[in-house]
């Protein structure tokens, strides 16, 4: 082919071609990536596909508007007709087994109540001797008791009539001078022992729970609590004229009086006192005949007050 008639056919065909390019051009713009930002801003909010976000991580919203992965508050009420959590009922205290005794204790004596009844939680022992009624604890018995774990309970017996106010001091002041001199630690009950054929006012009761509770120490009464007893009456008159007297004085009561038993047989705590009065011991069972020993039920509430 001749070369001006070659230059022309490049002329014709670039005439005729370029304006196809154009066409196919205009109606194919360049294509942008699907995560471009451009994506964004060209296409409707509404046409855009949300996210599906992790429902284990975020939680699935509840009708309250509470995701179900969170915790409501602790202090949130209980909904429609569900049962509300009833109060715990009050416990009653535990009941430990105990015994008292006039006798002096020792190795031997302590073995035969083990041996007979049973091991004692409790060994009721009077402060000082009294003729043929009682031998005073000495110091070699507490460290006997207190090596086998056993609570000492204090008992004072010096008097034998329990009248008049002044009486009632003077016999808890000598109580608390036996006790510091046996070396018995501040916050310990003493026992005053108000036996049956006493004669009893609620003068000597506030005589002596006052002069106590005023001391390092903690007054308690021993005696025959009964509806019709003397000492009930006297207790109850004293109360109505110094209600500290029902908070601060440990009553020990032995009424009623079933048996001396083994610690395994002992019975249900169940003083017989007046409703208002409150036995926190109870000696059920007087003169074993194994041993000389009375048997007790204490209440738990009383043991941080014993020795």
């Amino acid at each position: 082919m001749k070369k001006p008639q070659w230059i022309s056919s490049i002329v014709v065909t670039a005439i005729l071609v370029l304006p196809l390019l154009l066409v196919f051009f205009h109606h194919n713009p360049t294509q942008v990536p699907v995560n471009s930002p451009k994506v964004a801003q060209e296409v409707p909010a509404a046409g855009v596909a949300k996210p599906q976000k992790d429902q284990a991580e975020e939680g699935t919203p509840a009708k309250d508007g509470m995701k179900q992965s969170q915790q409501p508050p602790n202090d949130t009420p209980p909904k429609g007709n569900q049962t509300q959590e009833k109060p715990a009922q009050e416990q009653k205290p535990a009941i430990v087994w105990g015994v008292d005794t006039a006798s002096r204790v020792d190795q031997a004596f302590l073995q035969c109540v083990k041996d007979n009844y049973g091991a004692p939680a409790v060994f009721g022992r009077y402060l000082e001797t009294k003729g043929d009624v009682s031998t005073g604890l000495s110091k070699e018995e507490v460290n006997l008791l207190h090596q086998q774990g056993i609570k000492i309970l204090p008992i004072f017996n010096h008097f034998k009539e329990a009248v008049g106010y002044q009486n009632g001091v003077a016999e808890a002041k000598e109580a608390i001078a036996y006790a510091q001199k046996i070396g018995i630690p501040k916050g310990v009950a003493i026992f005053a022992d108000i036996e049956p054929t006493y004669p009893v006012d609620e003068a000597f009761i506030r005589g002596w729970v006052e002069t106590l509770a005023n001391s390092p120490y903690k007054p308690g009464i021993y005696g025959v609590f009964t509806p019709n007893s003397k000492l009930s009456a006297a207790y109850q008159a004293a109360v109505s004229k110094n209600k500290n007297v029902q908070t601060q004085a440990i009553l020990w009561s032995s009424n009623p009086d079933p048996g001396v038993t083994a610690k395994s047989k002992a019975p249900a705590f169940q003083p017989g006192a007046p409703k208002n009065v409150k036995i926190s011991i109870w000696q059920y069972g007087i003169d074993g005949k194994a041993c000389n020993i009375d048997t007790n039920l204490i209440q738990s509430t009383v043991l941080e007050q014993l020795w």
